[in-house]
């Protein structure tokens, strides 16, 4: 099998709180790995810590085969990797389209997946004169997707993708991660389980910082006893 990302006992610090505390987590390429864990875990910590947003301080992060630690940012994104924070973060006062443009990693970025764009997300080209104030809450999450699919990117960190967001919207938003993963390995937080398991072919939990059980979904998705001791849910 061949992996995508490989991240190797990390161990991350914010300020002085030590919020990862071995973490690690194998993504082959291709699929859809859901990180679960209850509220307050890491989840969303250990994608900031894959993109360097907040590094760490041991472990290796390994991407395409390359270690990636001590890189700023922006260059590990160029490399191929993006990210969809958990409360969207779109320029409110950008129209969608500019918003879309704004995420150009090289000149003609927009223009080369704007077809594609909009065919996953017909509403965005519905909207696509409207300022980012004028979106509900399901079309910003729509744009905030779009924006990370503009640059060619072979990884997707998709952060709660489900938060607050209506149950029909919920499955028009399952509907386009499964399609952009034909063409992107995405990596999940996603605190709706129900969701998480009928998106992603693997799982890694998360419990206090700690990564405690991986496998197949459809195992753990069988496994009633687990998924009430690590995730409450029954």
């Amino acid at each position: 099998m061949e992996y995508i990302l490989d991240v190797q006992n990390i161990h991350t610090f914010i300020g002085q709180y030590h919020i990862l505390q071995g973490v690690n987590v194998r993504v082959p390429k291709g699929s859809i790995v859901a990180l679960l864990g209850r509220n307050g875990a890491g989840k969303t910590t250990t994608l900031k810590s894959i993109l360097g947003l907040t590094p760490p301080r041991e472990g290796k992060v390994i991407f395409n085969g390359q270690e990636v630690n001590g890189l700023r940012s922006f260059d590990i994104a160029s490399m191929g990797i993006g990210f969809v924070p958990e409360h969207r973060a779109i320029f409110r006062d950008l129209s969608v389209e500019e918003n879309l443009k704004i995420a150009e990693r090289k000149k003609g970025d927009y223009l080369r997946k704007r077809d594609f764009i909009f065919d996953l997300f017909p509403d965005l080209k519905r909207l696509i004169a409207l300022p980012g104030t004028s979106l509900s809450g399901g079309q910003q999450q729509m744009l905030a997707i779009a924006r990370a699919l503009v640059p060619d990117n072979q990884l997707l960190l998709i952060d709660e993708p489900s938060e607050g967001l209506a149950p029909v919207i919920i499955e028009s938003m399952m509907a386009a991660i499964r399609e952009l993963s034909k063409d992107s390995t995405v990596i999940l937080v996603e605190q709706n389980f129900l969701v998480a398991s009928q998106l992603a072919e693997y799982y890694v939990i998360i419990e206090e910082g700690r990564s405690v059980q991986d496998g197949k979904m459809k195992d753990l998705a069988a496994d009633k006893a687990a998924i009430h001791r690590f995730l409450g849910a029954a």
